[in-house]
């Protein structure tokens, strides 16, 4: 397929995957038009994150972190998925549908993989649409002005901050699927924010084809056996169908049998 930005064995291996595992990063999200923080004219640029994102910074100020987060939460709320979600929601589909597995282990928090359809989705840091007391840990959804309604303590975004660490069952979910892909696809993601930035890396060790969608090579790339450079929201939908036109010509994945 002389015109793909994608390898012809990138498609062979998905066609014949019994397990595919995903990682996205903000890159994805930012095809929507959620901004991200670590670009050069990113949030991180013009905010410090320590005062919108630790423990510390909500501590000081907690109206303002409150405030800061409800205006995220608008922001993802007037946004919709785009064609890369759609993609992996659909790939997902195809791959189950043929009796294999599926898991995004997705960086962002902003919900729009389940709001393309995608089921089998692990928040690493958290959700924007959680929220819970800090000090006795009920979970405080809806709350509105603040206060946690069982104790009385304040209520923080659910999403991890520096210094804290990943959800362990989410985790868990991430770090298996990566050590039981055949097919790892890392995307939008520069894979500088560790641990998920390794879960590529543990793929790789434990035998799956990586392969990396993203318009600059990340600062892991030349350890996977594949860069596509470009968006998700090009790269992904033709990826998806190349991998169909497979299936509908009699290709089989393993879960059918070679």
């Amino acid at each position: 397929m002389p015109d793909a930005p994608f390898s012809s064995a990138l498609v062979a291996r998905l066609a014949d995957a019994r397990r595919v595992a995903v990682l996205t990063g903000a890159g994805v999200s930012a095809e929507s038009g959620v901004p991200t923080f670590r670009d050069p004219d990113g949030i991180w640029a013009r905010m410090r994150p320590e005062e919108l994102a630790s423990v510390d910074g909500f501590l000081a100020n907690p109206d303002l972190v409150q405030a800061w987060y409800a205006h995220r939460r608008e922001t993802v709320g007037r946004v919709t998925p785009n064609a890369g979600h759609d993609a992996l929601a659909r790939l997902e589909a195809a791959v189950e549908a043929r009796g294999g597995t599926f898991l995004v282990a997705t960086q962002n928090v902003d919900g729009l993989h389940q709001r393309a359809g995608s089921r089998s989705v692990v928040e690493l840091h958290g959700s924007l649409a959680r929220q819970f007391c800090i000090a006795c840990g009920t979970d405080a959804d809806g709350e509105t002005d603040g206060t946690c309604v069982a104790c009385g303590g304040r209520v923080r975004p659910g999403v991890v901050w520096f210094g804290e660490a990943l959800p362990p069952e989410a985790w868990d979910a991430a770090e298996n699927a990566a050590s039981r892909a055949d097919v790892f696809l890392t995307v939008g993601t520069s894979a500088v924010v560790y641990p998920a930035a390794g879960l590529p890396l543990v793929a790789k060790r434990a035998g799956a084809y990586v392969a990396e969608v993203n318009p600059v090579p990340s600062d892991i790339a030349g350890a996977l056996d594949e860069v596509v450079v470009g968006t998700s929201g090009a790269v992904l939908p033709a990826l998806v169908d190349a991998v169909e036109a497979v299936w509908a010509g009699g290709g089989t994945n393993s879960a059918d049998g070679r």
